[in-house]
């Protein structure tokens, strides 16, 4: 079947998601909760498209199933409740720990397993489920933004999902053939350039539409647990559970380094050689900012300033782009600055970040990321203010 929408060389992720969320609520394929801009979109037919998992083989077999909180999977949570079987849902943003149990009342109708099934019946009749519960997931569910017959996925950006299948990988609770399904809209299904894909990065292995059951066959590998020197200390912080795992890890012996301390040591071992490539990102030296034109130049104050900032230059900048589209992106990538010195003519922009691991954090998002068509170069200003 050939997709609805095409998608032209060197795409992102972003304008992948852009163009997905832009076409369904173009063509009011989009449904409640709208726009679905910046969300996993709700769309006409989710419950049609969940009503399929009934038919796969691998759901008859399954007892505990794991379902993100999405609206366009409510379909699937009732039904799981329906089918008495454990149902599993993640906390928002992982800030209380990895997933909860929902729990209906003894005798509860339909009505009610109806509610269980909702954002708020989650909230209501849930408990949690600590790192020491001896759970394995039979089944996996899923949303996405986009997603390929080959079963690469993309979701809204904000790695969850990716995130919550790492962590079921370290506690134990999936195994490599655990299932992993995904609930979208046909147009959704789209041709995704496997280069696009990271090891961190969550594959499917089926794909439910209002019109069709697919079933991958993704041979990729998928995550194989927390990759440390992607975390930061910010978002250890910011996800309690993280310490957790890392503790546990540590104790294990295992390489918990975490992405400062990683980026530290990239930086000691590479001082020779400046201008090498370090992996994904594309570097150049970039130009001195006590000589750059202030012609065309706006400045854009995103947050409170500091007066002590470290600087990172982001180059090959198209000249049709806008301020605007470099900001939602920096909002997608969660590498918003202090300050943004945007030079659109010059192809260029200076973010300025409080601190030089904040900067890093911020270089480490970006990295090989194809905005508007062109791959980034991202670097830490050659003079800091």
């Amino acid at each position: 079947m050939e997709p609805a929408l095409r998608l032209r060389a060197g795409v992102s992720k972003q304008e992948i998601r852009e163009k997905i969320w832009d076409y369904m609520e173009a063509q009011n394929i989009a449904d409640f909760p709208r726009p679905v801009h910046h969300r996993i979109p709700n769309f006409k037919g989710s419950y049609e498209a969940c009503q399929n998992i009934r038919e796969l083989e691998a759901y008859s077999r399954m007892q505990e199933v794991k379902v993100d909180p999405d609206k366009p999977l409510e379909g699937v949570r009732l039904i799981v409740l329906q089918g008495r079987k454990t149902l599993l849902v993640p906390t928002p943003r992982l800030r209380t720990g990895l997933f909860n149990k929902i729990v209906p009342p003894p005798g509860a109708t339909k009505e009610i397993l109806r509610k269980c099934a909702t954002s708020q019946g989650v909230k209501n009749y849930s408990i949690p489920i600590g790192l020491d519960s001896r759970v394995l997931v039979d089944l996996i569910v899923v949303g996405s933004v986009a997603v390929s017959e080959k079963g690469w996925r993309i979701g809204k950006g904000e790695g969850y999902a990716d995130m919550e299948y790492a962590m079921m990988v370290s506690m134990g609770a999936v195994r490599e053939e655990t299932p992993v399904v995904t609930i979208v809209h046909d147009c959704q299904v789209v041709d995704i350039p496997e280069e696009l894909l990271g090891d961190h990065d969550l594959t499917v292995d089926y794909i439910l539409t209002p019109t069709r059951t697919i079933m991958t066959g993704c041979t990729r590998l998928k995550p194989q647990g927390i990759i440390w020197s992607m975390i930061t200390e910010e978002m250890m912080e910011r996800i309690p559970i993280l310490k957790n795992l890392h503790f546990r890890e540590k104790k294990a012996g295992k390489d918990i380094t975490l992405q400062k301390e990683h980026l530290a040591h990239l930086k000691t071992s590479h001082r020779r050689a400046p201008l090498q490539n370090t992996g994904q990102i594309a570097c150049v030296r970039p130009p001195d900012i006590a000589h750059s034109s202030h012609q065309d130049t706006e400045h854009v104050t995103l947050k409170t300033e500091s007066s002590r900032v470290t600087t990172v230059y982001v180059g090959n900048i198209p000249q049709d782009a806008r301020v605007s589209d470099m900001k939602r992106t920096l909002r997608n990538y969660n590498a918003m600055p202090l300050r943004l010195n945007w030079q659109g003519a010059q192809g260029r922009a200076f973010l300025d970040y409080k601190d030089q691991a904040t900067a890093e954090g911020a270089i480490s998002s970006l990295k090989g990321l194809s905005f508007r068509g062109n791959t980034l170069w991202v670097n830490l200003a050659k003079k800091q203010k």
